[in-house]
Formats: structure tokens, C-alpha cells, sequence
């Protein structure tokens, strides 16, 4: 959104509970990262920084706008989608020189086709590149969001300038103990380590491909995005606590529809279906916690994409996890032992119709894809779905539904 260019602005996570994401201008307004929402209300309402609540659906979709136009520049062999906004790209075809103008122009383009403003970061390495990466960032002006480290001079002052907590894998937690144990307080003391020393103090074989790759040295290559996943989970936190065994299955069976329209997605049937829950604890010196999770698990007699069939044996998994009189925080389904759909049998025993459930599937698909918002649903999964995550300053699905798209005056 233009309007908020150079404006102060936050996002909240789920229910509204935490602040995930700032902007540099809320930074400098002193908003904390992973703070309770609560205790930074009275900061950002005295200098009206704009909040949002989680927007997944635009997300995921302006996420997927962005890898395609990388993979059109680049070619899909050369683009690994590491998270949902973040991706490793494969420059080997460019000559050293154009690096700097390879990574203006992938900037610009992705910018101008999407909206969407990025950051680019090369180096030989992934981890130099995350650290790049960091660097323009945090001097946007001065770098115009890329940085190039192409040589040894640029590589030792950027590790230099570059606190070992910000390296891509060690984290704050570990990075005090690195700083405690053996002095090492920048990404340049770590990449002065051997690799004996990485294994033993650095996590075995993953600290060594770290240092490795701190020295220079590339130890994994561009990976291409797996088309058909081996587990499929859906999650989330109820928008407030639930204490009816009703309400739960409501939640599990809306889960488990999620999961079997993911699993049909990609053409797959499940052998197994697991589900969880997690109950909230009572509150100890003024703060509630998550007490720990409880799952079970059941192998179905034939592998299944069928969302009817996944979720009777989910809701009565529910029962048996169930605890009278406790109140959960959370719930979630995962279907696990995936299978090509096309490998299942039909039984000569049952009615045609019964065989022919795929095809019921595929409609109900098509239908809620084109009109949105579950149109069609099981009547087990509820219909008012009070247990749903609070989303009280949502930005509108700009994108992805007709009645939001955005207007111009």
C-alpha cells in the first residue's frame, strides 16, 4: 500500500496476540520484536502506527508472485524458495562483474510486477549471501538494498561488521554461549574456527557446513522446491480458549478438510491421520501457559484423499484426547504415510458411486476455490466457528477476493 510508504507499521501474529513485524519506522519508535500486543498498545496508539492482523491468504499469494517473476528472470532450475519470503538464486552464469547490476535489476523488476520491495544479497555462499543480505537491509540508503561480496576484502569486512547472534543458524541463545565460552562476538571470530572446533561446539556436521560456508566455501547447492510433500498438517490457535468438546471437533473437522483439499492438491492419498491438542494450563504468578501437546494417531484400513473419510476417524480422535473440564489453546490435524492417489484400487465389492468419490471431491474443490470462504463444507464442521483466530485488523485479501480487491479513485 503506498499510503504507508515511510509510515510506521506493525503486524501482529495469531489472535492478535504479538507484534512479528516492524517497520524501520516503528523501530525507531521504540516497538519491540515478540512483544505481547497489550503492552505496546499505549506506544503505538500515542504515535498512530498502523496495525495489521495476520493476512495469510495475501501472503501466500503476493509470496507466489514474487518466486514466479524470479523464476521467469532466472529460470526455475536457479530458484529455491526457502521460506515465504525469502529465496536462494543461482547467479553462476553471470560474469563477476555484472553481479551489482544483476541485483539492481532483480530488485527493480520484482518491485515493479509485484509491489513488492526486496533485498538482495551475493555472495559465494548461502550463508555469506544471508549475510549480504542482512547488510542491505539494515543500510538501505547506502547499498540501495543489494550488497555484492565478491572478493576477500569485502567478505572479511562484512563478517566483521556482522554480530555472530545475526548469522544465519546460531541464534541469540547460542550466540551468548559462543560469546561466553570462546569469545566470539562477530560472523569474523566464528569464521576463524577450525572445523574440529565447529563439530564439537557447534552442533556436529551442521556447525561445519556453517564455518565451511563462513570461509567461503559453498557446501550445498540450489535446491529445487519438492512438489509433492511427504506430511500435511494443518494448524492454528483458537481465538480464544475452548473448553467444549463440541467446538474442538468443529475445529479438527475444518482442519482435516484443509489438509484433504492439500492432499488432493497434489494428487497424493494418506495412509495415516494424527491429531492433537493443546490445553492451556492454569495461571501460575500471573501468566497462563500451554500445558504439553496430547496426539494420537490412527492407520486407516485404505489409503484415502477423501475428505468424508478422513474426517470421521480425526473427530474420533478427538474423543479420545478430550479432557472434561480443561481448556484448550490449540488444535491440529496431520496426515502422514502419503501415497500417489492413482496407485489405489477401487474394491468390486461396493457401488459404483462409492468408488467414484474422487469425482464428488474434485467438485466440491472447484466449488470453493472459485466461490471461496467453504462454500461447501460438512455440516460436522459447525457453522458460527466462535473457536476461529481473532483477525481484528486484517488488511483486505487485495488479490485473492473480488469484494476486497483495491480501489482506485
Amino acid at each position: 500500500m503506498p499510503h504507508l510508504d515511510h509510515k510506521p507499521v506493525v503486524v501482529l501474529s495469531n489472535n492478535d496476540g504479538c507484534i512479528i513485524s516492524r517497520s524501520d519506522e516503528a523501530k525507531e519508535l521504540g516497538v519491540g520484536m515478540a512483544g505481547p500486543y497489550f503492552l505496546a498498545k499505549p506506544l503505538i496508539e500515542k504515535h498512530k502506527i498502523t496495525t495489521f492482523s495476520s493476512n495469510y491468504n495475501l501472503y501466500g499469494d503476493l509470496s507466489w508472485r514474487v518466486m514466479e517473476t524470479l523464476r521467469l528472470l532466472l529460470g526455475e532450475e536457479n530458484v529455491e524458495v526457502y521460506s515465504v519470503d525469502e529465496a536462494f538464486l543461482n547467479l553462476d552464469e553471470l560474469a563477476a562483474d555484472n553481479l551489482q547490476q544483476a541485483g539492481l535489476t532483480i530488485r527493480e523488476t520484482v518491485e515493479q510486477w509485484t509491489g513488492i520491495k526486496v533485498s538482495v544479497g551475493i555472495a559465494p555462499t548461502k550463508v555469506l549471501s544471508k549475510v549480504a543480505n542482512h547488510l542491505a537491509k539494515k543500510n538501505k540508503l547506502a547499498t540501495q538494498c543489494v550488497v555484492v561480496l565478491d572478493s576477500k576484502e569485502k567478505i572479511s569486512e562484512a563478517l566483521q561488521n556482522t554480530p555472530v547472534n545475526e548469522v544465519w543458524g546460531v541464534g541469540a541463545q547460542y550466540a551468548e554461549k559462543l560469546k561466553e565460552m570462546n569469545a566470539v562476538f562477530t560472523a569474523f571470530d566464528l569464521s576463524k574456527k577450525t572445523e574440529a572446533w565447529a563439530h564439537k561446539n557447534l552442533g556436529g556436521v551442521v556447525g561445519v557446513r556453517l564455518v565451511k560456508e563462513l570461509k567461503g566455501e559453498p557446501v550445498s547447492d540450489i535446491a529445487m522446491q519438492l512438489k509433492e510433500k511427504k506430511m500435511i498438517a494443518t494448524t492454528r490457535m483458537f481465538g480464544s480458549p475452548v473448553k467444549s468438546i463440541t467446538a474442538i471437533k468443529e475445529a479438527v473437522a475444518t482442519y482435516t478438510s484443509r489438509a484433504a483439499e492439500k492432499l488432493r492438491r497434489q494428487k497424493s492419498a494418506a495412509n495415516i491421520i494424527s491429531v492433537f491438542v493443546v490445553p492451556k494450563e492454569p495461571m501460575q504468578q500471573g501468566h497462563y501457559r500451554h500445558g504439553p501437546t496430547v496426539s494420537r494417531y490412527v492407520t486407516l484400513p485404505v489409503a484415502t484423499s477423501s475428505t468424508h473419510e478422513l474426517i470421521k476417524p480425526a473427530v474420533q480422535l478427538v474423543d479420545r484426547l478430550y479432557q472434561e473440564g480443561k481448556m484448550y489453546k490449540k488444535a491440529g490435524v496431520m496426515l502422514s504415510g502419503l501415497v500417489p492417489d492413482e496407485t489405489i484400487q477401487g474394491n468390486l465389492f461396493m457401488e459404483e458411486t462409492h468408488n467414484g468419490k474422487r469425482l464428488l471431491m474434485d467438485m466440491i474443490d472447484n466449488v470453493n476455490f472459485a466461490m471461496r470462504d467453504d462454500m461447501i463444507k460438512f455440516a460436522v464442521s459447525g457453522t458460527t466457528k466462535n473457536w476461529k483466530m481473532r483477525q481484528e485488523l486484517r488488511s483486505p485479501r487485495y488479490t485473492s477476493r473480488w469484494n476486497e480487491i483495491c480501489e482506485v479513485k
